[in-house]
């Protein structure tokens, strides 16, 4: 089951980072084509960091969500009866919003 998990995160953040690197590479080479600042400063090794560190951190962002949703998901399925039950239950009794999905 953990295996399944992990495979579900990873294509997540496999699908975030795709995005993201299109999403970042587009203006990043656009600006070193018309900002004379950014032609003149920015090298081609810098502009692949730009693209990389974005890249990077989609992956893990939405690898991490989706690891967070799962896990979320799976505590209260497998949560006791009584701590599933998160109607209002009067102001004496705290409901378990702990295992809310």
């Amino acid at each position: 089951m953990s295996h399944a998990w992990s495979a579900e995160a990873t294509l997540a953040g496999a699908k975030a980072a795709a995005v993201a690197t299109i999403a970042s590479a587009i203006p990043t080479l656009a600006s070193v084509r018309m900002l004379p600042w950014v032609k003149a400063n920015i090298n081609p090794t810098g502009q692949a960091l730009i693209v990389s560190t974005v890249a990077g951190m989609a992956y893990f962002i939405a690898a991490d969500k989706k690891i967070l949703s799962l896990a979320r998901r799976h505590s209260f399925d497998q949560a006791p009866e009584h701590l599933k039950n998160t109607s209002f239950q009067g102001t004496g009794r705290p409901h378990p919003a702990f295992f809310r999905p």
